[in-house]
This record gives structure tokens, sequence and C-alpha cells, in this order.
């Protein structure tokens, strides 16, 4: 931590919950992909011909990955809207709840920013859903949920994308800001390799309502990504990144081959700039309008699917 000296302690502070977020997603992703063992390539998907990269990814290459944020980049919209629609249709909450997280996510598209104390509101009221419910339990409603809302939602472009460096031999993992356990659904239905996202914090299997260090959202992700790459002996320069948004810089910003994939306005912008290879699979218009993106903390932060809505829980 000295190296962090000229650092305000606010700064310090949430520079260290990053790398905590971080090293915590890569040691839950490590451990989930260890017990599925060898994670299965998937049913073979043709590239549309942009998707061709005739150079790349490398052949045989195993010190290199890759590494997909899920929202609007793997899949339209957010994972955990997704999510939150079959916990409403499961009673988790009424039907107010799910029109105000409606409107926060809304929020956060519209204004463009986070707020801190709007994202640490919504972020407790998601803990506050999970707090004592079984892991195993959320697990399972999540398996469902998938089925029900987000198997049709994936991008074929993108999916594409990820069987190219399967074929390849490389593994390829899912980087967001949604639950570890929801993630490594959406990673194992995919056939990838496992998932790094946001770890809540459980007892005996139950959760207790905290995170483990904060979010995994812009440089926490990247935080994540570095933990892993040095536990697996990769060579960030030989890897790839792909998403859809400017809060995933940082991460892009690491690897040797970074991709913008439905890229928002900024992202877009920044890309060109650097010469950074840019994927579009929407269609009509743009795609933003597809979906609503999930809001950095907010989609964080339930350690199971629970979180999905960050609202309060339902009265009984």
């Amino acid at each position: 931590m000295a190296a962090l000296g000229w650092l305000t302690p606010r700064r310090r502070s949430a520079t260290a919950r990053s790398v905590l977020a971080g090293e915590a997603a890569a040691e839950a992703a490590r451990k989930s992909a260890s017990e599925l063992g060898e994670a299965p390539t998937g049913a073979a998907v043709e590239a549309p011909p942009e998707a061709a990269e005739p150079e790349f990814p490398v052949p045989g290459d195993h010190r290199a990955a890759a590494f997909f944020d899920l929202d609007n980049t793997v899949m339209q919209g957010a994972a955990l809207f997704h999510f939150g629609r079959g916990l409403y249709k499961r009673h988790f909450f009424r039907k107010r709840e799910l029109a105000r997280f409606a409107w926060q996510q809304t929020w956060f598209r519209l204004a463009g920013v986070e707020d801190p104390a709007h994202m640490e509101d919504a972020r407790n009221s998601a803990l506050s859903i999970v707090k004592g419910h079984r892991v195993s339990e959320l697990m399972s409603i999540g398996e469902e949920i998938y089925d029900e809302y987000m198997a049709e939602r994936i991008w074929p472009g993108t999916r594409a994308l990820a069987q190219a460096h399967l074929d390849a031999g490389q593994k390829v993992w899912l980087v967001t800001a949604a639950p570890v356990e929801t993630a490594t659904i959406i990673a194992r239905r995919l056939g990838l390799t496992g998932a790094l996202g946001t770890v809540a914090e459980s007892v005996g299997g139950v959760y207790t309502g905290k995170l483990v260090g904060e979010p995994l959202h812009g440089p926490a992700k990247a935080e994540a990504v570095r933990a892993l790459a040095a536990a697996e002996g990769l060579d960030l320069a030989r890897c790839a990144a792909y998403s859809d948004s400017a809060n995933d810089i940082p991460m892009l910003s690491l690897v040797g081959h970074p991709y913008a994939v439905n890229p928002d306005t900024r992202l877009s912008k920044y890309a060109r700039e650097r010469g950074w290879r840019l994927r579009d699979y929407r269609t009509g218009r743009k795609a933003a309008k597809i979906g609503i993106p999930a809001a950095a903390g907010l989609g964080a932060v339930a350690g199971g699917t629970a979180a999905a809505v960050a609202l309060h829980r339902r009265r009984r």
C-alpha cells in the first residue's frame, strides 16, 4: 500500500477496495472453474464476416485469454435487470418497486454519471435483499431465470468471437459487475471457462449482506483481470478484452488486443482515436435503446441473483 501514499485517504481507500474486489473475483472465478472442470467449448457458432480475424486469436497460445464484459457486449441489456424480472415473477418484491428499479437504471443511462450517494443507496438496499438467503437458493433461481429471459438475448456476433478463442484453445472469461454466482451461470451455459463478478460475503452458505471489497466495476474489473492473469500465468499483451462501455477502458487498456463491441459514444470515440478494433452487432436504431444497462455498483451488489433489483425487501 506504500505505493498509494500520494493519493488522498479517500482515493487510497477506493483503490484498496478495487484491488480487494478484483482479487476476490479472481479467486472465486478460479475456484468455480476448477469445480466445473475443463469447460466445454459449446456448440460451434458461425462468425459473421466482419468477425473474422485470420491473425487473431493465435491457435495454441496458452498464455493468451479473452475477457468479455457482459451487459450489451455479450447480451442485450443488463443481466441484472432480466434477473430482476424473474424475481418479480416469483414475488420477491412489488410492482412499484420494479418500476423504481427501472427508473434508477434509466436515470443512470440519461445522466451518464454515477452519483456516489445514489449508488450507495441502491447497493445497500440490494444487499438487504440477499441477506439471510442461501447461495444455493438463488443459484437455483438464477438457472431458471437464465432460460426464461436471457438465453435468447445473447449477441450471436459476440458469441462467435468468444468461440474463436475457445477454438484456438484459449480460456474465455466473463468480467462483470453482476454477482459472481449469476455470471458463473451465464458463463457455464455459454460453454465459457468461467466468470469474474462481484463477490458478496457468505457464511455457511448464507449471505451476510456485505460485499468483499466493492462492486466489480471500472477499475475493479481491471484489477480482477490483472489478478487472474497473474494466477494463470497469462501475458496480458497477448490477451484480448471486449466491452461496450467507456467505464471499461481500464480493463481494455490492460490487454494487447482491445475490442469495442456495440460501443457507447465515449468508447467509440476513444477506440477510434487509438486504433482499437470495433464490432457492432446492433441493428435498427442505436442499441443503446435495447434493454437497460447495469449501473455500476447497483448491478454489482448481490452475491446472488436478487441483487438484480436494488430494491427494498418485500414487506410481509
